[in-house]
């Protein structure tokens, strides 16, 4: 089955040329299309994409409330957001990963890369361009933001802890089983249990969580 896709710009001809490229290729299909983010919640809410592009500055409702009403839904579990931005660290883009966002591209991004992230966000199994992400994730954490609730840890493992510091410097799972010791399959398993019992929608957000907490700090 294809992984669904909704694109979402304000520009008539970035969407155009997003939905020719990603429905170029033969697992992926554009499923709808909005130009603000109040159509993108609408859009969502209708089509149930797996992976939403999302610009991060547009008119009427941006990216970042977009995203975070998407994300809030109980319906929306499993839709990604792929955010789109043309500035690298673009500031929204911390805005973005606290909304729920699971990963960022810049717009110039080369067609096949961006291909291959959207199966990544799809899949929810790495971070995108890690050493960007990890970049991104460590500044982010060190602005100030809202209190956050701090995720129950104490609800994990000996070996899912240790799992979930691996995730959170941005190694993959076969990274993961080469360090620890066990079956890429084994690996995937415990992400699964981590996802459930820290209520994250996937590894970027794992991520944030572990900062967050104080499980791994900014450098």
């Amino acid at each position: 089955m294809a992984i669904r896709v909704v694109v979402v710009d304000d520009q008539a001809l970035v969407r155009a040329g997003f939905e020719v490229l990603v429905n170029s290729a033969s697992d992926l299909e554009v499923v709808g299309e909005a130009r603000n983010g109040a159509e993108a919640v609408t859009v969502v809410a209708q089509t149930n994409p797996d992976v939403v592009l999302m610009d991060v500055r547009m008119p009427t409702m941006d990216g970042i409330e977009a995203t975070r009403l998407i994300t809030s839904s109980p319906s929306r579990r499993r839709t990604r957001i792929l955010m789109l931005t043309t500035f690298d660290l673009d500031e929204y883009v911390f805005e973005a990963l606290r909304a729920g966002a699971s990963g960022f591209l810049l717009k110039d991004t080369p067609p096949v890369d961006l291909l291959g992230a959207i199966r990544v966000i799809a899949a929810g199994d790495a971070l995108l361009a890690p050493s960007v992400t990890r970049r991104l994730i460590a500044e982010f954490t060190s602005r100030p933001a809202a209190p956050t609730p701090a995720p129950d840890l104490q609800r994990l493992t000996e070996r899912e802890y240790e799992v979930l510091l691996a995730i959170a410097h941005g190694s993959s799972n076969a990274e993961i089983a080469d360090e620890l010791h066990m079956s890429v399959a084994t690996v995937k398993s415990h992400v699964s249990r981590i996802l459930a019992k820290l209520d994250a929608r996937d590894r970027t957000q794992l991520v944030v969580l572990a900062y967050q907490s104080g499980l791994v700090t900014p450098g």
